[in-house]
Parts: structure tokens; sequence; C-alpha cells
């Protein structure tokens, strides 16, 4: 069982940082205002790519 106990340790860990990535993407105020106002996050890849072709 040690080797199972280890698995799950590795893999509590990298879900952790996983959450932790959605959860701060979340915050972003492009895809809050598309979660929001229901434009898809299609619509918030878009507007990110166009505001990276801005810069």
């Amino acid at each position: 069982m040690k080797g199972e106990e280890e698995d799950n340790t590795t893999h509590r860990t990298v879900r952790a940082r996983v959450e932790h990535v959605f959860s701060r993407m979340k915050n972003y105020k492009i895809l809050r205002d598309c979660r929001q106002y229901g434009d898809g996050l299609h619509h918030a890849v878009a507007r990110m790519h166009n505001l990276a072709l801005a810069a």
C-alpha cells in the first residue's frame, strides 16, 4: 500500500496545482466577463489573442 499512498500524494499535488491555475484564470476580467455574460470561452480566447496582437 505504500506505492498507492505515494501515487495519491503525487495525484493530490498535481491536482492542487491545476485547480489553482483554474482559480486564477477565473479572476481574469476577460474570462470573468465571458462567464458572466455567456459569450463562451471561444470569445475570451479571441479577445486575448487580439490583445496579444495589439501589444
